[in-house]
């Protein structure tokens, strides 16, 4: 097990070194024509509070500004009018003369015009996380291999479904992120990438028969948004003894865990349920049996990348990175620097968390 994620880890470097082109869609160039020194402001605006993911952010990024010898400017958009918020948070990072500024879109479609005012006063615009959309004002993407982060939740359900019953047909539900979401098509396409070609030959059945993105999607990511329509489904689908639910594709952990709490509240067996991010509430889950897996991105190496990124940048050097057609934006396809996701099961989260001071001992 340590061998695979040492492979894993080898080809998350090779990703953010190698220069490939995968796609002729729109243009590819990033811009490191603006002086960066030290001690410049680096300006970071992140979403509202909605996962363990944003709250961790904040303080990774923090950390590896201050060590790279830059000044933090780190924003949250409220709970409350959160695009808004973000659209006010960079224009005050141009207004403030922020020489770089980070995005973690709240809504990649609603920043077109903050991010074109940034590049006309000369910062480098980088999109982190989640794309930045319908606008060529994006220099770089830095982010783990979404697309690979869905293949990777398809194969899981595959996989733990197969482990507790040896031969299909399966019965599954599918989740989907939110909609204003650049990432959530991408996980969805990549586990359906997996999935489609099962529930075409039958081995998959989806009783309920949503099975596009847009009859999946989970408005905002919000817990209780995924509880509510998976206690429909239950109603609705598995209200008798059979079909019995065997499985369902969750996008992240938050939502895989209301959808274990709606399964419990209807006094059905627990299914097969996939996640992503490592939150800490779901890492017990996992090792009870309960969570079939989530997606390990480590929050602080995907902060640390793009301070790299700004560093390579402030020595006047060409940063490496990768041309990916899932990062295609509408207009451009960034230039992107891609990390790569490590599936963790009961199985292996020892392994994954090992260095992991916070998520390490929730697997003893």
């Amino acid at each position: 097990m340590r061998k695979q994620l040492i492979m894993g880890a080898t080809v998350a470097t090779i990703a953010i070194m190698a220069l490939t082109a995968c796609s002729s869609r729109g243009t590819t160039s990033g811009d490191s024509s603006s002086t960066i020194k030290k001690g410049d402001t680096i300006g970071v605006a992140l979403p509202a509070k909605t996962s363990q993911n944003w709250v961790l952010a904040k303080a990774a990024f923090e950390k590896s500004i201050t060590a790279a010898g830059f000044k933090a400017d780190v924003q949250y958009a409220a709970a409350t009018n959160t695009v808004p918020d973000q659209q006010n948070e960079v224009s005050a990072m141009v207004t403030k003369g922020d020489k770089v500024i980070i995005v973690a879109a709240q809504d990649g479609s609603q920043l077109g015009t903050q991010v074109k005012a940034a590049k006309a006063a000369g910062a480098i615009v980088i999109a982190w996380d989640r794309n930045l959309t319908g606008t060529k004002n994006v220099d770089y993407y830095v982010a783990f291999n979404n697309f690979k982060v869905g293949q990777l939740q398809g194969q899981a359900l595959l996989d733990g479904m197969a482990a507790k019953k040896a031969t299909g047909p399966y019965n599954i539900e599918l989740f989907a992120g939110s909609p204003d979401d650049a990432n959530a098509p991408i996980f969805f396409n990549g586990a359906m990438s997996i999935l489609q070609p099962k529930i075409d030959d039958g081995t998959l059945k989806v009783a309920s028969g949503e099975t596009k993105f847009q009859q999946v999607s989970t408005q905002g990511w919000l817990a209780q948004n995924a509880q509510s329509r998976m206690s429909d489904l239950l109603t609705k689908n598995y209200s008798a003894a059979t079909p019995t639910l065997d499985g369902v594709l969750s996008p992240n952990d938050t939502l895989g865990r209301a959808i274990l709490t709606a399964v419990k509240a209807a006094g059905k067996p627990y299914p097969i349920v996939t996640g992503q991010d490592s939150e800490t509430a779901s890492i017990p889950l996992i090792m009870q049996g309960i969570q079939y897996s989530t997606i390990y991105k480590n929050t602080q190496d995907e902060a640390q990348a793009a301070v790299d990124l700004v560093v390579t940048l402030s020595k006047g050097q060409k940063p490496a990175t990768v041309v990916d057609k899932n990062n295609y934006n509408g207009v451009i396809t960034v230039p992107s620097v891609e990390l790569t996701p490590i599936l963790v099961t009961k199985a292996n989260a020892a392994e994954a968390y090992k260095d992991n001071p916070t998520l390490e001992p929730l697997t003893k």
